[in-house]
């Protein structure tokens, strides 16, 4: 078992990476009882580490759970712990319906190893931000050895949490971080950033980190990445040279991250890519070919195939960006000043 850290949000800093849970070939299917790929999980894992991930996330959206069963998510996140084996902090998804299943899934997910856990709110009716501070105050209350990243999705669980909400957030103890929309939410982040005042990581999306590093260098140390499951270089190349302040070659690696993803939105609508983000982003991580997993588990499997078409493009536009970032005469900073990508007509 991993060895428990005692996390703070000085320790939530650098490239956050949420990995999806590979598939078997017939997780698809209803009768399967164990649609992991626990030896794929393994290397994925590991690859994260060698590859430079700072903190590693689990089980989120995109990691399906909702749809992998309680044994099969168990797994998984005891597989990530021991193939990660305490070199980095992992943070495992226990987002349940309710308030007491997130907690025993949270109490157990610690006694795997996890140093803290990645939660979303119950979200069969919507939670206002009374409810929402009451949440997380009470999982915080009952596993006060576990550190929180709060995950603020409106999409999954319908509606953005609230600035006000956001700062009484900041001063739960356990509270450490909150995987956040970025420019996606509009002028939201800022309101938010300014209402936590530096006690918890406002984690953007690694495409919107550089503009709000420059603005905020003491306070957004670090972002949330999906597209790490791509190939992580980009993005750990992205830390370095904001770490080092080299703000034009952040901003035009940040351009490049744009062009890349620029097809993974159906017709560049945000909120339509929410409804099937499960399906997209597989089919990117297929794509892109830096690991290996399977089909999306029920009952999210179907999908437009115009959407998947985009999906794979983008995949392929990041495996361009990480056979170019993770070559090895990048040692250091030495950051090519062009990447060429094919773009779709």
């Amino acid at each position: 078992m991993a060895t428990k850290l005692t996390l703070s949000a000085d320790d939530v800093t650098g490239v956050v990476g949420i990995i999806p849970t590979p598939s078997t070939p017939t997780a698809d299917h209803t009768n399967t009882v164990n649609s992991v790929d626990l030896e794929e999980a393994a290397k994925l894992a590991d690859a994260m580490v060698r590859g430079g991930v700072d903190v590693l996330m689990t089980t989120g959206t995109f990691g399906e759970c909702a749809s992998l069963t309680w044994d099969e998510l168990q797994s998984f996140v005891a597989t990530v712990v021991d193939a990660v084996a305490g070199r980095i902090p992992v943070f495992a998804g226990a987002t349940t319906l309710n308030t007491r299943d997130t907690i025993a899934r949270g109490h157990r997910l610690g006694e795997l190893g996890a140093d803290g856990l990645f939660v979303g709110r119950p979200m069969w009716l919507p939670l206002d931000d009374a409810g929402i501070v009451r949440f997380y105050r009470d999982v915080a209350e009952t596993l006060p050895h576990l550190a929180l990243v709060v995950y603020d999705n409106p999409g999954a669980f319908k509606g953005k949490i609230g600035t006000s909400a956001y700062e009484a957030l900041s001063h739960i103890p356990q509270v450490v971080a909150a995987k956040h929309l970025g420019l996606l939410s509009g002028s939201a982040f800022l309101s938010d950033l300014r209402a936590v005042d530096g006690r918890i990581r406002l984690l953007p999306l690694e495409n919107d980190w550089y503009y709000f590093a420059r603005l905020f260098p003491e306070q957004v140390t670090a972002c949330w990445s999906g597209n790490v499951a791509c190939g992580p270089a980009p993005v750990t190349r992205l830390r370095d040279l904001i770490r080092a302040e080299r703000w034009d070659e952040c901003q035009a690696l940040t351009y490049e991250l744009e062009a890349a993803l620029q097809t993974l939105y159906p017709s560049g609508n945000f909120a339509e890519f929410l409804k099937y983000s499960i399906q997209i982003d597989n089919a990117q991580f297929q794509a892109a070919g830096f690991m290996r997993t399977g089909p999306t588990r029920p009952p999210y499997t179907e999908v437009p195939e115009s959407y998947l078409d985009g999906a794979r493009e983008a995949g392929r536009r990041w495996a361009a960006l990480q056979q170019r970032y993770a070559a090895p005469h990048l040692d250091g900073l030495d950051v090519p000043s062009e990447v060429t990508l094919t773009q779709t007509p």
